[in-house]
C-alpha cells in the first residue's frame, strides 16, 4: 500500500515507493500487507551512500562486495549497459534505471544534473541507497564523484567501491602492460580542444572517440568531420599509416571484445559506439636522457616495469 504525500509527490517516486513494498511482502511470506514508509524497511545497516562499479561484463566482473550492496540497500539506483541492468534487477525488481533521463539531442550534462538530483532525493530521505555505475565509478564518470562529496558535505556517510574498467579490460584483451612505456589516457574532445601534448613512445588512449568535437553535449553518435579533425591533430605526432586500434570491451562472457586494427588515416571510414576507444600503439623506441640516466642502467637494459 502506498499513498501520495510531501514525501512522495510525483507519479514516478509513488511507483518506486510501491515497488519497494511489494519487495518486502516479496521476501517477508504470504498473504501480508505491507505499508509504504513503515516499519518493515530493510534495517540492514546505518543510512547514507555507497557508490559502486558493475564492471563491464556484470555477471563476471561484480564483486561480492558489490553485489552485497545492492542486496542489502533500501534504494538501488543504476546507470549501467542493458545487460548489466537486467541482471540487477534479478537480484533486486525495484532498482532504479537512471538512464531513462537520457534523451535524442537533449544536453548530457542536463542529464547529469537530474541524476545527481535523483540520488541525492533518497539520500537525503535518510535512506541507505547503493548508486550502481557501469565499469569503475570514479572513472570518467562525474556524478558518482559529484554525489559522494555531496552526501559527505551533508554529513552523510558516503564512499566508493571500485569496479573493473573498460581500461583494465582493455589490457587484459590486447595484451598490453602500461607499466613498460607509460601510458597518456583522456577524452577525445579533450584532446582536441586543449593544448595537449602527446608522449607517442608511450601508449595513448582516447576515450569516446565517436563523439570528437562535440561541444554541445548532445551527439551520441559519430560525424566524420569530428573524426577527420582528430585525425589532422594526431598526424603531428604519428604517420597516416601508422596502425591504431578500435576496441570495446565484451558485455557478456559469449562474445568477444572488437580489436579492429587500422591505419590512423582511416579513422573516419570506420563504424563507431558510443564507448568506442582510440587505443594508439607507441612509435619508435625509447630514448635515454644522457642527463639523468646511470650508466649502468643503460648497459643492463633494465625495465622500470619489472616489478613482479
Amino acid at each position: 500500500v502506498c499513498e501520495a504525500n510531501e514525501h512522495v509527490r510525483t507519479l514516478e517516486q509513488l511507483v518506486h515507493e510501491a515497488d519497494q513494498a511489494l519487495y518486502r511482502a516479496k521476501h517477508g511470506g504470504r498473504n501480508r500487507v505491507v505499508r509504504a514508509g513503515g516499519g518493515e524497511a530493510r534495517q540492514s545497516g546505518p543510512a547514507g551512500l555507497v557508490v559502486v562499479g558493475s564492471g563491464i561484463d556484470f555477471g563476471r566482473h561484480a564483486s561480492e562486495r558489490c553485489l552485497s550492496e545492492i542486496r542489502e540497500a533500501e534504494v538501488v539506483l543504476c546507470l549501467v549497459n542493458p545487460m548489466a541492468l537486467a541482471m540487477i534487477c534479478s537480484l533486486r525488481p525495484d532498482a532504479i534505471n537512471l538512464g531513462l533521463h537520457y534523451a535524442p539531442g537533449k544536453d548530457r550534462r542536463e542529464t547529469y544534473r537530474e541524476i545527481d538530483e535523483r540520488i541525492m532525493t533518497e539520500v537525503r530521505a535518510g535512506k541507505r541507497v547503493c548508486a550502481v555505475f557501469y565499469g569503475h565509478p570514479g572513472v570518467f564518470a562525474d556524478v558518482p564523484h559529484v554525489v559522494v562529496r555531496k552526501a559527505r558535505a551533508e554529513g552523510i556517510p558516503a564512499r566508493m567501491e571500485p569496479g573493473i574498467s573498460a581500461e583494465a579490460c582493455l589490457y587484459a584483451d590486447l595484451g598490453l602492460d602500461p607499466g613498460r612505456r607509460g601510458v597518456q589516457s583522456m577524452e577525445a574532445t579533450q584532446f582536441m580542444v586543449y593544448d595537449r601534448q602527446l608522449d607517442s613512445a608511450s601508449l595513448v588512449l582516447l576515450w569516446q572517440v565517436a563523439l570528437a568535437g562535440d561541444l554541445s553535449c548532445t551527439r551520441l553518435h559519430a560525424e566524420r568531420d569530428g573524426l577527420t579533425a582528430l585525425v589532422d591533430k594526431l598526424l603531428r605526432w604519428y604517420a597516416p599509416e601508422h596502425e591504431v586500434i578500435l576496441y570495446e570491451a565484451a558485455w557478456l562472457p559469449i562474445e568477444k571484445p572488437r580489436i579492429e586494427r587500422l591505419a590512423l588515416r582511416d579513422l573516419p571510414e570506420a563504424k563507431y559506439a558510443e564507448y568506442t576507444t582510440l587505443v594508439i600503439p607507441p612509435r619508435g623506441e625509447l630514448r635515454w636522457d644522457s642527463t639523468i640516466a646511470a650508466p649502468q642502467a643503460r648497459a643492463t637494459q633494465v625495465s622500470p616495469a619489472a616489478t613482479h
